[in-house]
């Protein structure tokens, strides 16, 4: 019995696998090409032929066992089915809720006065980023000047580099500032108009030429034929008009208002300091192991603040100081009342110092000054006149006053903490008139005691004349002046009076004639001139 049954059983499974392994038909092209629900005994439900998909019972939720001709290996692809002699066990579906979600407690409240107020730093006026994109802009228009090692090093014990920047084109450190504020110009100007003869005023006529951008100059009738010439052959449209500054000033405005013109004279814009600043990216490559840099600030308080804002960025060490006259102490006084004077009472020789007394001290400028100057010194007239005639001695460098201030610090004296020390002195300008030059000379060399005035009386004799300029000429004394006069005092009927004046090498050999001149003739008398 169990023999038959095991027969019947498997005639029944190996006709079962005929059908199921048997080749496909083709399917039309009616019908859905499904690799899974391919054929009619595939299909959940009855099995009855021509049966479909649709056509079968289904229930949801509970159901009984029915037959299916699924795979064994595809069972797996329907998850949690037990295979049960090749039927299938359909489990009942259990519907879960969603989790509940929970929120967070909100936000705690918390006062203003409970937060932190953290202040931030204020902008820079002027960056170091600022400076070194005005280096990389001008390189090619403004040269590279020279800082050489000075004659006067060893004369005043210290190492003395002279960066000398009146060597440009229009004798004036001004340029650097200049240019790159006209190449930073946003507005689209028909020119531009300065109306003020100076250093600044002669730049801008040159470079905005250059540029190609045209450039009227407003000028008083009361401006020198030369200067006027200058600005003519940089390129300049040049106007006169009125008798004082001031009148041209006015006008300038006037028609620069009146034809879209630019108005343009110095100020401490950002772009103007950011060019006067490459002087000390320069000094500091220039001289290596540098331990101060001196820095004239007449009328040029954007050039110090400048080069402070570039040396004190590159090696804070380094000491800035600068230089102003003592007729015009305007950085000292503004220092001293923690805040820019607008006016200062004082009357400074304009033919030495130009129009010091129309410039001011803007409120940027000074809270530079004020944060990176380690020093301000003020020089006397006499001193910048000598220093002036020790350019033309030792530098073979005619400058004018405004250029010669740093060097007039070190020659009086007022700087003891530098011998020793390499110090880099800005020569700032040389724009002087010729004939200025030689007053400022001949005045200086009375001022460093080599050119002396003296009197002495003489017989009536024959010969006393000639002895005393043969006393003269042994003693190597270049004699300028001479004057004899016969109608003396008084008391002195039958002497005469000569007055010469005779120039020296130096001091020590003043020195030595007054010395001889005064036992040979007790009655010499020197004359201050």
């Amino acid at each position: 019995m169990n023999f038959a049954a095991q027969l019947f059983y498997s005639s029944y499974l190996s006709e079962r696998l005929e059908r199921l392994y048997a080749p496909r038909p083709a399917l039309k092209g009616s019908e859905e090409n499904d690799p899974f629900w391919q054929r009619d005994e595939l299909c959940l439900g009855s099995a009855q032929p021509g049966c479909s998909f649709k056509s079968g019972p289904v229930t949801n939720g509970t159901a009984g066992r029915r037959p299916t001709l699924i795979e064994p290996e595809r069972l797996k692809d329907f998850g949690e089915e037990d295979l049960l002699n090749g039927d299938v066990k359909v489990h009942d579906d259990k519907v879960t809720e969603t989790p509940e979600i929970v929120l967070m407690d909100p936000p705690k409240t918390r006062r203003l006065s409970e937060f932190r107020i953290v202040t931030r730093p204020a902008p820079q006026f002027l960056r170091f980023e600022d400076i070194s994109a005005a280096a990389f802009r001008i390189q090619t228009e403004i040269q590279k000047t020279p800082c050489t090692y000075s004659r006067l090093s060893k004369q005043y014990g210290m190492e003395i580099y002279l960066k000398k920047e009146h060597l440009h084109y229009t004798g004036s450190v001004k340029e650097r500032g200049v240019l790159y504020l006209l190449c930073s110009l946003t507005q689209q100007r028909k020119g531009v108009i300065v109306a003020t003869d100076c250093n600044f005023s002669m730049a801008v006529a040159h470079h905005a030429v250059e540029l190609k951008i045209p450039v009227f100059v407003i000028m008083p009738s009361c401006c020198s034929s030369p200067r006027l010439r200058i600005y003519r052959d940089y390129g300049a449209m040049v106007i006169s008009y009125g008798s004082t500054g001031h009148d041209s000033q006015k006008h300038a405005r006037h028609l620069a208002s009146e034809n879209g013109y630019m108005y343009l004279e110095e100020d401490e814009s950002a772009a103007y300091l950011a060019g006067l600043g490459t002087v000390g990216m320069e000094i500091y490559e220039q001289v290596p192991k540098l331990d101060a840099v001196i820095v004239p600030a007449a009328g040029q308080y954007g050039l110090l603040a400048g080069t402070a804002a570039a040396i004190k960025h590159l090696n804070s060490k380094i000491l800035v100081i600068g230089i102003e006259p003592e007729s015009f102490p305007l950085l000292l006084q503004s220092l001293k009342t923690d805040s820019p004077v607008k006016d200062i009472h004082s009357n400074p020789n304009r033919k030495l110092y130009g129009d010091l007394m129309e410039r001011s001290l803007g409120e940027n400028t000074f809270q530079l000054a004020k944060k990176l100057v380690d020093r301000v010194i003020s020089v006397s007239e006499e001193d910048s006149l000598v220093a002036m005639l020790r350019f033309q001695e030792f530098e073979r460098s005619t400058v004018d006053t405004e250029g010669a201030m740093g060097l007039a610090a070190i020659l009086a004296g007022q700087l003891p903490e530098l011998r020793g020390k390499k110090v880099a002195v800005v020569v700032t300008s040389a724009n002087m008139d010729l004939e200025l030059v030689r007053q400022c000379v001949d005045r200086a060399l009375v001022l460093d005691d080599r050119v002396s005035k003296f009197s002495v009386q003489l017989g009536e004799w024959p010969g006393d004349m000639a002895k005393l300029l043969d006393f003269l000429s042994r003693e190597d004394v270049r004699l300028l002046d001479v004057c004899h006069r016969r109608q003396g005092d008084k008391t002195d009927l039958f002497k005469a009076k000569v007055e010469c004046v005779v120039e020296t090498r130096d001091r020590t050999q003043s020195a030595q004639l007054r010395k001889t001149l005064g036992e040979r003739y007790p009655s010499v008398c020197w004359l201050d001139r």
